[in-house]
């Protein structure tokens, strides 16, 4: 299939038969489903892709799930550094996923995380993601729909989007990477003015840390000290009006956390990520107790199960799962009623693949309180991932994305060009304080 026939077959599904009828652009009548059981869908095979980010310590891990009727569907498990283990995670459900009816979502998830005692986990919780969404993108290529049409239909317009201020994307050609410094250390100055090209652009929020890695040898206040200089300097430059989120990265102490945090709040940011780390919640409750500034955290939580007391016990104003951590789109959504009946707004996590970005978009389409989301360096990181997804992409409007038209995802995986791109170890370093024990990164 060239990108043309991609684009072609996108659009439209052939009538395998299908039953019941809509109405397209034209006011023509044209066959579509009434349900996927009109197909008589089953699997046939599942396989997997790691596929070499180049340039980068990054691998990303993709499945195709093929059915008897063509059908195929694709959905990401990426997971830093461990992407063989996600991968074999993956493969670990094939023999229970063939010849299964790839419509029954909710049971298939069902089944792989509670029939084996030891459930959760990120490997885990990534695999089942990454089947998931695939099974999402059959049933809306085989309904003809996008996905969000499938979950309730649209909760809005369009969606708001955040970028990174050293990740620069060009609204109009996102895969065409604009110039953008670096922000680290005492370049204030420097970060400013990134914010400030990021503002012209047309984009309406942008996020960076502003903790460093480095411990120096004065110790930690100096890191507090001269996050709070950038950030100073980053509102002066932008103007109120521009959200500022800010990224921590669980990098702070509990000491560190409280005393930047209270001194953030003149400047107003959206919100502050990550002040603290996920095992105890008593630490965010504290936290919570000594400032007025909005928090944020969820990338590294599974399941609805892990936002539950967080939602409940009102320690943050944001919730951020990522799609193919927390347990796939209907996850997603289940995460997003939990935070809805709390009067929580979420934010998805999305550092990653155009795959990860098409189900993420999808969800914050008919989600009602997900009110923005983010688009990572590794949506548009190069041309390599556009040739990967036949020249698929986001359309974007003034800060906005623009809703999926296509059905399933709207993407698919070329397979020659992945294979072009094959695995190679990377490794992740831990930074380390100056007298050299290991620090949280």
């Amino acid at each position: 299939m060239n990108r043309s026939d991609f684009i072609k077959g996108a659009a439209s599904v052939t009538g395998l038969g299908l039953t019941g009828n809509i109405m397209n652009n034209q006011n023509q009548i044209i066959d579509r489903p009434s349900s996927t059981k009109s197909l008589n869908l089953k699997i046939i095979d599942v396989k997997t892709f790691v596929v070499n980010r180049e340039g980068s310590n990054e691998n990303f891990v993709y499945v195709k799930i093929y059915t008897n009727q063509g059908i195929t569907g694709l959905g990401e498990g990426t997971l830093s550094a461990r992407a063989l283990t996600v991968q074999q995670a993956i493969l670990e459900h094939r023999d229970f996923l063939i010849g299964k009816d790839p419509g029954d979502i909710e049971w298939l998830w069902q089944y792989m995380f509670r029939a084996l005692r030891f459930r959760g986990g990120n490997i885990l919780m990534n695999a089942i993601s990454a089947i998931e969404i695939a099974l999402w993108d059959i049933k809306g290529k085989a309904l003809g729909v996008p996905i969000w049409e499938l979950l309730g239909g649209k909760a809005r317009n369009k969606v708001r989007v955040y970028i990174r201020a050293n990740n620069a994307l060009d609204p109009k050609n996102p895969y065409k990477q604009l110039k953008g410094e670096s922000f680290n250390g005492d370049e204030t100055k420097q970060a400013a003015e990134n914010w400030v090209r990021r503002k012209n652009e047309g984009w309406t929020a942008c996020k960076a840390s502003f903790i460093s890695d480095d411990m120096p040898p004065t110790g930690r206040n100096t890191r507090v000290r001269d996050g709070i200089k950038q950030l100073q300097a980053v509102r002066e430059a932008v103007g109120e009006d521009f959200d500022i989120l800010v990224e921590t990265h669980g990098k702070p102490t509990p000491p560190m956390a409280r005393d930047f945090c209270k001194e953030a709040e003149a400047f107003h940011p959206m919100f502050i990520e990550e002040p603290g780390q996920i095992e105890d919640l008593g630490e965010w409750e504290r936290l919570r107790s000594h400032t007025s500034a909005p928090l944020a955290t969820g990338e590294r939580l599974t399941t609805k199960f892990g936002f539950k007391e967080l939602c409940h016990r009102h320690l943050v104003d944001y919730v951020q799962p990522d799609v193919i951590h927390a347990g796939g789109i209907m996850e997603l959504k289940k995460i997003g009623a939990i935070a809805e009946a709390n009067r929580i707004e979420m934010i998805p996590h999305n550092p990653n693949s155009l795959v990860c970005t098409m189900a993420s978009l999808n969800v914050n389409m008919c989600t009602p309180n997900a009110v923005m989301l983010e688009i990572g360096s590794g949506s548009f990181c190069c041309e390599q991932f556009r040739d990967m997804f036949y020249g698929a992409t986001v359309e974007f409007e003034e800060g906005y994305a623009l809703p999926p038209q296509k059905p399933g995802l709207g993407i698919d995986l070329d397979e020659e060009v992945a294979a072009k791109f094959p695995y190679e170890p990377k490794r992740r370093y831990a930074p380390l304080d100056h007298d050299g024990s290991v620090s949280d990164g």
